[in-house]
């Protein structure tokens, strides 16, 4: 796969698509989570956790839906949430029949959210990567429209509006620090970073617990693993995936792993700083931001907060320290 599997112009046209549907999000700075950060790091958030879903994954399903062509009788996804709740939201808005698979024992809020959004849910397989089987299977049984959450051009295309939407508001920052699950974040990133900004240095970081593309990244080729365990399920992936590896192998600055102890400190800062709700994979990316501090001390870096969908007893835990 090249390392360029969308381009700027697959970017531009996505945003064309989905304005149609969605504000742009705030772009926020808050003193006192500078305060906390430290080492003169002037923190940029870009609020997704605003996003009708909670999550910027809504921008990839909004992307996807309104590219196909014809309209197909119904689409299937494989996964943990939020990218079948953005699926879920554009298929009910523009009137397109939606499955989503996700694992037995999925975080049941989100499950509740699909349905509530009149999506099908099939509950299936032990991690995501058996939800993925699961459509593949309906993809064949059912004649469904498989959108993947990142082996995509529209999906990823979608995540690379929200860096569009940052360079136009803060064209001077000097850094972005990206969670990575599947990778359509970075990748939109790099893609857009690549076009207006030359040189911006971009920056993926993923659960120690999940690490299967850092791994990767370090090795110079493609690993998987057999378990992915951390609590930040929109980042409990355990292999790479073909569209987005070879972009995130060459666009990257560096990439790092942060344990789950570290991204729920980062989740109870944006709690404290932000005053908004933020679930293990949208606070990654600070948790990335402060394992980065020395090499980014005095710059302005903008960091996604990309989702809120996170349940009331995994709050719970974070929140009295017992993660």
């Amino acid at each position: 796969m090249s390392d360029e599997p969308i381009s700027f112009a697959d970017v531009r046209a996505a945003r064309d698509r989905i304005r149609l549907h969605l504000p742009v999000t705030p772009l926020r700075r808050y003193p006192l989570l500078d305060q906390q950060v430290g080492r003169g790091i002037r923190v940029l958030v870009k609020h997704e956790n605003f996003q009708p879903t909670g999550a910027f994954k809504v921008r990839n399903g909004v992307s996807a839906l309104t590219a196909l062509r014809p309209t197909p009788s119904g689409v299937v996804a494989a996964t943990r949430g939020n990218h079948g709740l953005g699926l879920a939201w554009a298929g009910r808005r523009l009137g397109i029949p939606v499955t989503v698979c996700v694992p037995e024992g999925n975080n049941p809020e989100k499950n509740a959210a699909v349905r509530a959004l009149g999506a099908r849910l099939v509950e299936e397989g032990r991690d995501y990567d058996a939800a993925i089987a699961a459509a593949d299977r309906l993809v064949k049984e059912e004649g469904l429209h498989v959108v993947h959450s990142t082996n995509d051009a529209t999906v990823v295309a979608g995540a690379g509006t929200i860096t569009l939407e940052i360079l136009e508001e803060e064209p001077g920052i000097d850094a972005l620090v990206f969670a990575v699950g599947g990778g359509s974040q970075a990748v939109g990133g790099i893609t857009v970073a690549r076009a207006l900004r030359p040189g911006l240095p971009v920056y993926g970081v993923q659960a120690a617990g999940a690490a299967a593309i850092h791994d990767a990244w370090h090795l110079g080729r493609r690993v998987s693993h057999p378990a992915a365990d951390t609590f930040a399920d929109g980042l409990a992936t355990r292999n790479t995936y073909p569209f987005t590896f070879g972009a995130l192998r060459a666009g990257l600055a560096g990439f790092v792993t942060v344990t789950d102890a570290a991204i729920a400190e980062a989740l109870r800062l944006l709690l404290a700083s932000t005053h908004t709700l933020v679930e293990g994979a949208g606070a990654a990316g600070l948790a990335g931001l402060l394992a980065l501090r020395e090499e980014l001390s005095g710059k302005t870096v903008a960091v996604v907060l990309s989702g809120a969908n996170i349940d009331a007893e995994t709050l719970r835990r974070v929140l009295v320290r017992e993660i």
